[in-house]
């Protein structure tokens, strides 16, 4: 029972950490998926050839 307690001790700050990172980059991830949806129509709306609306 105290190495259970000395582990979660041990290795409770660096989940709470992580924990907390994840949360916190939730929403640039969100914004990132976005921007790159935005670029993919922009792109598509481009003729490859020469640069023109297609």
């Amino acid at each position: 029972m105290d190495e259970l307690m000395i582990s979660m001790a041990e290795n409770a700050f660096p989940i709470a950490v992580a924990v907390f990172l994840l949360i916190r980059m939730e929403k640039r991830l969100d914004d990132l998926t976005s921007a790159i949806v935005r670029l993919e129509a922009a792109i598509s709306g481009i003729s490859p050839w020469n640069g023109e609306k297609a």
